[in-house]
């Protein structure tokens, strides 16, 4: 079944920049739940899969040592959102700006995935790139524009086509 929940699942990236280095005293209050958090996201209904440190490709981010990014795939956008706004994550949230600077750019997208498959440094990068060139849209959105798996299969496939038909051209 296309865009059916089992063959699909979210994946999400955000990404922060720390007021002060990890190693400072004004972090301990951060640096005292992350393990914690972790380990609720983990035992929530609908957690898939995160990267657990370290981070393969971590070189590779593009933002920065003072930035923290943060990725992980989910059974659905309900579930994350459960985890996200619903759960002790909520506080932590609340508590973000005594820990991370204010993003003056997009700092979170949301996309959907084959059931399976593990985002890397490269694809997150890319997704949240889409979402700040063009918008919010099928194949890179936010919480308040979601769109369906569905919609995303058939954007992805769209996409996949005129690639190939560029490439064609081209060679």
């Amino acid at each position: 079944m296309l865009g059916g929940m089992s063959d699909f699942h979210l994946a999400q990236f955000n990404f922060a920049r720390l007021r002060a280095p990890l190693d400072a005293p004004e972090m301990a209050g951060f640096l005292a739940l992350r393990d914690p958090l972790n380990a609720l996201a983990e035992g929530t209904p609908g957690y898939v899969w995160r990267p657990v440190s370290p981070v393969e490709g971590a070189d590779e981010w593009p933002y920065g040592p003072d930035v923290l990014i943060n990725y992980s795939v989910w059974e659905s956008r309900e579930t994350l959102w459960e985890y996200a706004y619903r759960s002790g994550h909520l506080e932590a949230m609340r508590r973000r700006r005594e820990w991370f600077e204010r993003a003056a750019e997009v700092y979170q997208v949301l996309w959907w995935i084959p059931a399976g498959h593990r985002p890397g440094p490269d694809e997150c990068v890319e997704r949240l790139e889409l979402l700040r060139r063009e918008g919010p849209g099928p194949r890179a959105f936010t919480f308040r524009t979601p769109y369906t798996a569905a919609e995303a299969a058939r954007a992805e496939a769209e996409h996949a086509t005129i690639t190939q038909l560029d490439a064609a051209r081209a060679g």
